[in-house]
């Protein structure tokens, strides 16, 4: 298991964490996966040089466009149907899709370790500053004080 995916999944299972993620990721655009790996780093104390974060945007902008966002949609739509009243064999589905999706997500997390540097030594990078820099270049800019409750939940 890799250190980023295992730093996740912990993560995630903190209170608050998953619905801070899930109005990061649907209210303002922002990979959640992104975020959280940089979370690691940072906590790891990795990446003073901005090369591995521009390296883990590209990755995470190739793989969130061809493979997460397209999952997403699918499983979205059938969301839809199921609340219509339609088969309710769907929903066996949209769990498949969901659980694919979260593959996907681990999938980018052992990408995005592979790209990132060493220990930066005695030079930490500050926390917010660092997750709002990153949301800056994924999209437009998510809330501070959203990014800020994410850092505190941790």
């Amino acid at each position: 298991m890799s250190a980023a995916w295992a730093f996740a999944t912990r993560a995630w299972e903190r209170p608050g964490v998953a619905a801070i993620c899930l109005d990061l990721q649907e209210h303002h655009g922002q990979c959640a996966a992104l975020l959280l790996w940089r979370l690691w780093a940072l906590a790891e104390g990795r990446l003073a040089d901005r090369g591995p974060v521009a390296r883990a945007l590209d990755i995470a902008r190739a793989w969130n466009a061809t493979v997460i966002e397209p999952l997403r949609t699918i499983r979205g739509r059938l969301a839809v149907g199921t609340e219509r009243g339609a088969d309710a064999g769907l929903i066996p589905l949209r769990e498949r899709l969901l659980a694919a999706e979260l593959e996907a997500e681990h999938v980018l997390l052992v990408a995005l370790e592979a790209v990132t540097g060493g220990p930066a030594g005695a030079d930490r990078e500050p926390p917010l500053p660092a997750l709002v820099a990153l949301a800056e270049a994924w999209r437009a800019p998510a809330p501070a004080s959203l990014l800020a409750a994410l850092l505190n939940a941790l």
